[in-house]
């Protein structure tokens, strides 16, 4: 809707200009504005991304413990560049905790919702919670709208992908999400800790007591073979770089 404030337009959203010597009407710049606003506002993004944009994600060509960040972020603007009729339409990017995977993705989804395009982030654990309490005949209209929201938002945002213990309704719910958007060509942008042996290879946590290896848990033992397989169908797949976690470079650490 236009700013029923513009002295452009006077609040009726157009103004008149000239070209050639003739008249005519083209939409006034406060619709856009508040357009984008609207978009902003229906974004769900939480208040600690508010300032994260890809202008402002860190990276260094001169540490080369940094530049596999710049190569991930290429990997992104690429994505975006030919975003939305380039193939597959969605974005996974892969790597440890703390590597700046959500900072790249919000950024992403400013981007698109500067364009126009309607975005919702959704934490991984918050989504699977807000669905399940939807079935409470109790529950409130936004835990009720989750589910739904997931599957037809425009641009769908899921961050932390695979947090959660395993159990089947969560394997099933996040199988049908991902599905539906596949086969409905809606894309989707996500984020996960989870290895992956075609990306990552297996990752080694720990050993047993008589030695044998331990390997983190995969991101298709977390969401499923079928969710896995559909996701990497329809997503341009980013692994981020091994760099020590960037929020413990910026925390505050106190020496005693």
């Amino acid at each position: 809707m236009p700013d029923a404030n513009c002295k452009i337009c006077d609040g009726t959203g157009w103004k008149i200009i000239e070209r050639g010597g003739l008249s005519g009407a083209e939409r006034c710049e406060c619709s856009y504005a508040t357009q984008r606003e609207a978009t902003r506002s229906k974004s769900r993004i939480p208040p600690r991304y508010e300032e994260k944009s890809l202008d402002n994600f860190s990276e260094s060509a001169d540490n080369p413990a940094l530049q596999g960040l710049g190569t991930a972020k290429r990997s992104v603007l690429t994505f975006l560049r030919h975003f939305p009729t380039g193939e597959p339409p969605g974005l996974l990017l892969i790597g440890d905790t703390g590597c700046g995977k959500t900072h790249l993705a919000i950024g992403a989804m400013k981007v698109l919702m500067e364009r126009g395009h309607e975005c919702v982030f959704f934490d991984y654990q918050s989504l699977i919670d807000s669905i399940r309490s939807g079935w409470d005949a109790a529950s409130g209209t936004s835990d009720k709208e989750a589910y739904r929201t997931a599957l037809d938002a425009e641009v769908l945002m899921i961050d932390d992908l695979g947090a959660h213990r395993v159990v089947d309704w969560v394997e099933d719910t996040i199988t049908a999400i991902i599905t539906h958007r596949a086969n409905h060509n809606k894309p989707l942008i996500a984020t996960t800790n989870l290895p992956d042996p075609d990306v990552t290879g297996r990752v080694k946590e720990g050993e047993t007591v008589g030695g044998m290896p331990l390997y983190k848990k995969t991101l298709s033992e977390l969401i499923g073979l079928r969710a896995r397989s559909r996701l990497f169908e329809m997503c341009h797949i980013v692994q981020m770089p091994s760099v020590r976690d960037y929020r413990v470079q910026h925390g505050r650490i106190v020496k005693l």
